[in-house]
């Protein structure tokens, strides 16, 4: 029973941290105007980490800013908390390892996903498609980003023993 909490509460804190760090504000608007689109690998990662991107407030009083904001808002905090179902969820059935690195990382490829594709009917002018095209970025940050997830989700098994 500790094991589950243990690797659960380990990949929840590394989602949790990726999306503060690299999501907040002040972070997203460096990257944005230091880190070039050069077609590099490091830039294009740099970017891909900022995507659960989250915010204090619109940038303007229009309703569609306020609507965006919401979603982005409710992105970033859907994407911790399906990440913690998922691992608790699953995490008694993996002891770890190797099991436990690919259930981290797919639990943020999921969670990211169905965050996105969730929170896409709150903007302005939703439609399916649209809500298509948010999970497949949401999946594509899981995909990238979702190995540190699963490095601390596999590095905690032993934690709760």
């Amino acid at each position: 029973m500790a094991r589950t909490r243990t690797v659960a509460g380990a990949g929840t804190i590394a989602t949790a941290a990726l999306v503060l760090i690299f999501g907040n504000p002040p972070v997203v608007e460096y990257l944005d105007r230091h880190v070039k689109d050069d077609g590099g690998a490091w830039s294009w990662f740099l970017r891909t980490l900022t995507w659960p991107r989250w915010a204090f407030g619109p940038t303007d009083g229009s309703s569609e800013a306020m609507r965006n904001l919401l979603a982005q808002d409710l992105r970033a905090l859907f994407l911790i908390a399906f990440v913690a179902l998922i691992l608790v969820g699953v995490s008694k059935s993996v002891s770890g390892g190797a099991g436990g690195f690919f259930m981290g990382w797919a639990a943020l490829v999921f969670a990211s996903a169905l965050a996105a594709f969730i929170t896409a009917f709150i903007v302005a002018n939703p439609s399916l498609v649209g809500a298509f095209q948010l999970a497949a970025a949401g999946s594509a940050y899981g995909l990238f980003v979702g190995w540190i997830v699963g490095a601390v989700t596999a590095g905690a098994k032993g934690a709760g023993s």
